[in-house]
This record gives C-alpha cells, structure tokens and sequence, in this order.
C-alpha cells in the first residue's frame, strides 16, 4: 500500500502497516489531518495487503491533544466526505476505522485528549507507554460534551461511574490509571512499548485475514454503539460548542496559549480546573 499523505507517513512490513501522524506544531486534529485520515480510511475499508495497522504520533509529547477549536467548520466538512447525509462528524469518521477489514492499534505517546482520545477508543486496542502517555476528555471543562464517540466508548469500557468520573472532571489519566479503569488495554514501559507493540502486531499479521476480520466483526456487533447515538452526539458537541459558555472558556484559554507548545495544552486539565464558573 502507497499513498502521499501531509501529515501521515506510511511503512507497510509485511502484512503490517504503521501510520504516523505528524502535524505540526502540536498535532491538532485540524482540516489537513483530516483529509488524510479520510483518505487512509478508505483505502484501508478496501482489500489491501494491511492485515495490522499500528497508530502512533512523531510528536512525543502529544498523540492528538484535541481539535482545533479555529477551525470545527472546516476539519468537520472534510469529515462529511467519508459518509452520507448525516455522517457530517468525527464521531462517524471514526466509526467507519472501528469498521474497517484490519485490525487497528493505538501506540501512545504524549497527550490523547479530546477527539485525540476518541480516535484512540475508535481503534481496536490501545497500548501506552506507562511513563509518558495522557489521556483526558476536555470538553465539559470547556462547555460542551464530547461528540465523536467517547460517551459511547467509555461507558462501554469502563462502566457508567467511571465513564461519569472521566467526562464530567474533564481530569487527566495517566497510562496505569487509564489502565486500571479499561481506557487504554495496556501500560507499557517507555523503553519496551516499541518492541511490544511490533511484536503483537507481526504476530496477528501472521494469522488469516478472513479469521481476523470475522472476529472483529462479531464483536464490533456487540460492542459498537448505535450509530444513531454517535450522530446524536456530534449534533450536541456542534450545537453547545458554539455556545456562550464555551465561546467564553475557550476564548479566556486562548488568551492562555491554547493551541501551542507550552503550559496551557501541556496541563490543560489543570487549566480547565482555574478557570472561573460561568453558567
């Protein structure tokens, strides 16, 4: 499999392909990102030499550390070219890569929040490097639910307590709390998470396409949520990101440095915590 990305880099080794996001200069998910992601999905929904797809980041401080908030009309326009009528969302864009014939895996580093941690609960395992690796859903600490599949994952995954707990506290999870609760399958040490994940990947490349897909397939039926239930989530996320309150929250975090490479997206949980209540 060939194909020219701005900012994914592709290596196939076997029946294993590794996909590495580079999007400078922190990896927000922005229009450029993902027209790319549209377009590896679609050659991966296709029959392809791929059995295995491993998902990790250049950037070792941040896997994805959210949207870009300047621009939801445009990066959401290039997610309507993956679907039909109302699949206009991120949420559905990632539906369709928990459907795709191969078996997906998250390999993380640095910071998943927001629709950095749904693309990460869209794949199929998710295996993190103990020391390094953060997860955390944002939105309600900047004024909206998320949108595109973390509702839906996490109460799956980690039972409605949990999935309250990480959503409403807007907190961030290190790798073995994330562990412990079922967000990620996997803490790994740093320095071995490389060989780990290239050994399990090589392993179930090596197993027979047809098996791999029909089992994925069977618990994708049971596991994945209606996708009425995504697309009702994306409208929400749409509807009250544009709201006062988060208008104010994220205008008083750019005022921060939301958006580049410093404090406030290296702790924004913790930025999310100062800000002052607002109705």
């Amino acid at each position: 499999m060939t194909a020219s990305y701005e900012t994914i880099s592709t290596r196939l080794d076997g029946n294993v392909l590794s996909a590495t996001f580079n999007a400078p200069p922190i990896n927000l998910i922005g229009p450029e990102l993902v027209r790319d992601l549209v377009g590896l999905i679609e050659k991966l929904s296709r029959p392809a030499t791929a059995r295995v797809v491993v998902f990790d980041s250049a950037d070792p401080d941040f896997f994805f550390p959210h949207v870009d908030l300047t621009k939801v009309p445009e990066y959401t326009a290039e997610a309507a070219k993956a679907g039909g009528p109302g699949d206009a969302s991120l949420g559905m864009l990632f539906r369709r890569l928990s459907e795709i014939p191969a078996v997906t895996i998250a390999k993380v580093r640095g910071r998943a929040r927001g629709a950095g941690s749904e693309f990460l609960l869209a794949c199929d395992m998710r295996f993190a490097s103990r020391e390094n690796a953060v997860l955390c859903q944002p939105e309600v600490g900047i004024g909206t639910p998320p949108g595109a599949g973390a509702i839906q994952h996490l109460t799956r995954l980690l039972g409605r307590g949990r999935a309250l707990e990480a959503v409403l506290t807007s907190a961030d999870f290190d790798a073995e709390l994330a562990e412990r609760y079922g967000w990620i399958n996997r803490a790994v040490p740093d320095i071995e998470l490389d060989e780990f994940v290239a050994g399990i990947a090589a392993r179930m490349g090596n197993f027979p396409r047809d098996a791999l897909i029909a089992a994925k397939s069977a618990v994708n039926a049971i596991s994945l949520a209606n996708p009425a239930d995504v697309r009702a989530d994306a409208a929400l996320f749409q509807q009250l990101v544009r709201g006062e309150a988060a208008q104010q929250r994220t205008a008083e975090l750019f005022k921060q440095g939301l958006q580049t490479r410093g404090r406030t997206e290296v702790d924004l949980a913790d930025a999310l915590g100062d800000l002052k209540a607002v109705d």
